[in-house]
């Protein structure tokens, strides 16, 4: 009963997802909203009602939420949804932003909960995936890859963070051959982008590596048009692994984290990387280019050299690797390869975060796929249909360094082609367009990593 109203008559079923307004009828509020919850009421049910609410009730000003929560991870799910919910991304509209509903301003969340920290982290999480969104949403023509570089440096400044970048020169100085590579199609140059935070202490260090494509045309091995639109998406690992260290800074996680954002733009032209070039991955390893529609793991080979450079606890890659990995898991669920203790450690992250993650493996025998003729490795295996993002992930274990003590660094790949990118209707607290997936896994991830990461070989 509602308001002296029968919910069920009105046709409320309370299914996750379903909303009714009803007046305000015997109280103060303009409005009564109900929300459904769905079969059970957990955190995640919390989450997706506060992020439904918010998000379709947009053009109000103010929302208060009264949620079933029990305990502190319930008030932090109903935080984080809200303001996930009050996203909007209107940078390039103008004759038509009046049609627009602005975002609810202000949202009140009852409780009797303690609220200050739970508040401010959500926050710091909401202004993280929205930093990835702004980013996606951006057109390629003014996210190039220079640009995408000053938004990082502009980014870690906010936060207190010095940025480190690599221009075509010091790229082709430095032995980065892969993203070099990839670049050399383009009139805007590749960059490398380097962001450190260091807490005073800290006894573990991770080291993120992002693909930053800021178009991707397929270079030569040209994608046919309808597949084009979208490929300014292809930049979000490094969109992600930027919002990651921000926000580990701005939460003061007792973990160091790194950075790198690996920054091309792939498009056909005379001086773009051929099938059958040859480039040199930093560190020399050499990779044979049959595929130029390949790309991010070109970038990404030089990027996870240069982390696993400076001895991290672990190396985590993010990218929108594969078209594969969503034809095996869909368009919500993301893959994950490699160590795994880390594997571990970031599915139970992700189901805390409700973002769904699974195991995918490597196997030994793919390694035989990827053997060239004249280098050390080739990019692809040529008319191999089967398993696209397992080989995809074989060839970035390659690039993986190894521990002081001995042994490969404890490296994680996640394959986010499918989630990172909504193109359905919003759902639960995910909207449509970029989804910002990962982002508040990462941080889970990094606070579990603090409180004991994998081993790193030291006594």
């Amino acid at each position: 009963d509602a308001g002296g109203l029968d919910a069920r008559a009105l046709g409320v079923t309370g299914a996750a997802g379903d909303l009714a307004r009803l007046p305000g009828t015997g109280v103060a509020a303009g409005q009564l909203v109900l929300v459904g919850l769905g079969a059970r009421v957990d955190a995640d049910a919390l989450r997706a009602a506060a992020a439904t609410a918010v998000r379709r009730l947009a053009g109000v000003d103010h929302v208060a939420l009264a949620l079933p929560v029990d305990g502190a991870e319930d008030l932090a799910a109903v935080l984080e949804g809200a303001a996930l919910g009050a996203y909007r991304y209107a940078e390039y509209r103008v004759k038509s932003l009046a049609a627009q509903k602005e975002p609810v301003a202000r949202v009140t969340v009852v409780s009797d909960e303690p609220a200050a920290d739970a508040v401010d982290r959500a926050a710091v999480l909401a202004e993280a995936v929205a930093l990835v969104k702004d980013l996606v949403h951006t057109p390629p023509n003014d996210l190039f890859p220079s640009a995408l570089a000053d938004r990082a440096v502009e980014a870690a400044a906010g936060a207190g963070l010095e940025a480190r970048v690599w221009d075509e020169a010091e790229l082709s100085e430095g032995g980065f051959g892969g993203i070099l590579g990839v670049g050399a199609g383009s009139v805007r140059p590749p960059r490398l982008v380097r962001i450190g935070w260091a807490p005073e202490g800290a006894e573990r260090t991770v080291a993120l590596v992002g693909k930053g494509i800021t178009f991707d045309s397929g270079g030569l091995s040209l994608k046919p048009p309808a597949s084009m639109v979208g490929m300014k998406y292809d930049m979000t690992g490094a969109a992600t692994v930027l919002a990651v260290v921000v926000a580990a800074a701005r939460l003061r996680l007792p973990v160091g984290v790194t950075a790198w954002l690996c920054i091309a733009e792939n498009m056909p032209s005379g001086s773009a990387a051929r099938p059958n070039d040859v480039l040199r991955i930093r560190g020399g390893r050499t990779v044979e280019v049959l595929n130029t529609d390949a790309e991010g793991r070109l970038v990404m080979a030089d990027g996870i050299v240069a982390a696993c450079e400076e001895s991290p606890d672990a190396v985590i890659d993010v990218a929108t690797l594969t078209g594969a990995v969503m034809t095996a898991l869909g368009m919500r669920t993301v893959g994950a390869m490699g160590d795994d203790d880390l594997v571990a450690r970031v599915r139970a992250a992700a189901a805390k975060a409700g973002e769904p993650v699974w195991h995918l493996p490597l196997p030994e025998e793919l390694r035989a796929l990827l053997n060239s003729d004249v280098a050390d490795i080739a990019n692809v295996k040529m008319g191999q249909t089967a398993g696209g993002a397992l080989i995809a992930g074989r060839f970035l274990q390659e690039f993986v360094g190894e521990r002081p003590a001995g042994g490969p660094i404890p490296w994680l790949h996640l394959d986010i082609a499918g989630a990172a990118n909504n193109t359905g209707q919003a759902y639960g607290a995910t909207g449509s367009g970029p989804t910002g997936t990962m982002v508040r896994t990462l941080v889970a991830l990094l606070q579990d990593l603090a409180s004991g990461g994998p081993s790193d070989g030291r006594e």
